[in-house]
This record gives C-alpha cells, sequence and structure tokens, in this order.
C-alpha cells in the first residue's frame, strides 16, 4: 500500500525554522519525484518545492532562499527545511510523489494527509 506520512509542522514566530518530514512506504521511493505543497484557508493549493530522482530541485519563487527540499533514499524520507519564515507560510502542507517528469505544476497521485503549520507575527 502506497503511503505518505508527514510530520514535523507546529506554531511558531515569524523569522523562525521548522523542518517537516515525508515518510513513504510502499512504492519504490528512490526512482519518483517527490514535492511538498501548500493550501492556505480559502486559497488554491500551491507547489512549494520538489526533487527528482537524482536530486534536481526547483522552488516556488516565495520560498527560493528561505526553503529546502532535501530526501534520505535510504531511509525513504523526504524533508522540508523552512528557515525565515513569514506569516504568509501559514497553511497545511503535504508532501505527493508522481513518476515521470518533475516539476511544481505537475499532476502529483500519490498525497499524503497533511501537516499543520501556522507563522505568528
Amino acid at each position: 500500500q502506497v503511503q505518505l506520512v508527514e510530520s514535523g509542522g507546529g506554531s511558531v514566530q515569524a523569522g523562525g525554522s521548522l523542518r517537516l518530514s515525508c515518510a513513504a512506504s510502499g512504492f519504490t521511493y528512490s526512482s519518483n519525484c517527490m514535492g511538498w505543497f501548500r493550501q492556505a484557508p480559502g486559497k488554491e493549493r500551491e507547489g512549494v518545492a520538489v526533487i527528482d530522482s537524482v536530486g534536481y530541485t526547483s522552488y516556488a519563487d516565495s520560498v527560493r532562499g528561505r526553503f529546502t527540499i532535501s530526501k534520505d533514499n535510504a531511509k525513504s524520507t523526504l524533508y522540508l527545511q523552512m528557515n525565515s519564515l513569514k506569516p504568509e507560510d501559514t497553511a497545511m502542507y503535504y508532501c505527493a510523489r508522481r513518476s515521470g517528469t518533475c516539476y511544481l505544476t505537475a499532476s502529483f497521485g500519490t498525497w499524503g494527509q497533511g501537516t499543520q503549520v501556522t507563522v505568528s507575527s
């Protein structure tokens, strides 16, 4: 059974940091495109960052330079290091996977349940 489980969300003050994790199981983790997405109340879901099978990364303009996506193939775990957090980063964060080409606006077929990030000013 394909499964993605996020953790690491929480509440933090502006300027703080959080690291999200996404534990994957049920598929060949290393050969997939993995991504982080977020959705704030009343807004559409947006792509935050993706990483492909060889480690190529791509970021949304709003987080580039502050967030870092990485993965540990041995642990089948995806990470999102978030620094210099802003109130506008407040959202539910989801990890997802897809086979094939890896880009922020691609269609991802497997999703986790999400982890909440709240940044206060």
